[in-house]
């Protein structure tokens, strides 16, 4: 178990560094909800995603791996964003023995997993970039792996590309749980949210959830900032629509 300091990934950071009491709290309630929707299904791989670039999903991704593995539940953390990937930055791992050198048969997958890179999380970075990462991620040899790794650990965590910009993550939902989408506040329009949860439902017909960062709100008169806040699917808020902007 990892001690009590709670251990975070800053955005735009490079590391993994300690992180405040009130960020710690959101991904642990996160966390909690990602449980209970999981409760029912045999699956344990999850994806993350959002709509469009920069929305915070690989910051997220990563802070949910770490939470679920203080608690004692082995996690692996699979950077498949080949084409930026960031989980090898946070956590200071080198990529090169990575998820592209598996799905291009150079290396096993025992070779290139990170372990303990905390304890109870296991780390498989992106790899060297390669020519065709649609091809790879939608492969038989990508089917296989992730089969093989769902029976491995208690969770495997993915972190995919942005859907506005490719398909990656909706070819990995049929082996999935299904699948997280991140969307900004003030950044993200209704719209791109709108869109990236119709093909993640007409793919897998199964979203987890939908965490909307940096939300603002007033309490009591005086204006608050929250880090995150959660949506199940079937309950997620538009507020403000004049503007169009979540």
């Amino acid at each position: 178990m990892a001690d009590k300091k709670t251990s975070g990934v800053t955005e735009g950071s490079t590391h993994v560094q300690g992180g405040s009491f009130q960020i710690a709290e959101a991904y642990k309630m996160i966390r909690t909800n990602l449980l209970f929707t999981l409760a029912n299904t045999d699956k344990r791989t999850v994806v993350f995603s959002s709509a469009e670039p920069s929305a915070g999903k690989s910051t997220l991704c990563a802070n949910l791996a770490i939470v679920m593995a203080q608690m004692g539940i082995r996690v692996l953390l699979i950077d498949a964003d080949m084409r930026k990937p960031m989980q090898h930055r946070y956590f200071r791992q080198s990529k090169s023995m990575g998820l592209s050198k598996i799905l291009g048969g150079i290396n096993t997958a025992d070779e290139c997993i990170i372990r303990q890179v905390l304890p109870n999380l296991d780390l498989l970075p992106s790899g060297v970039v390669p020519p065709n990462p649609s091809e790879l991620l939608a492969s038989k040899r990508m089917k296989d792996l992730l089969r093989d790794l769902d029976g491995q650990y208690d969770y495997v965590f993915i972190d995919t590309p942005p859907l506005s910009v490719v398909a990656d993550a909706l070819m990995l939902l049929p082996e999935s749980a299904g699948a997280v989408l991140v969307a900004r506040q003030r950044q993200t329009t209704y719209d791109e949210l709108e869109e990236a949860i119709e093909e993640v439902e007409q793919i897998s017909n199964n979203l987890l959830g939908v965490v909307l960062m940096d939300v603002r709100v007033n309490k009591t008169g005086y204006s608050q900032y929250e880090k995150f806040r959660y949506y199940r699917s079937y309950n997620y808020e538009y507020v403000n629509r004049k503007n169009r902007r979540t």
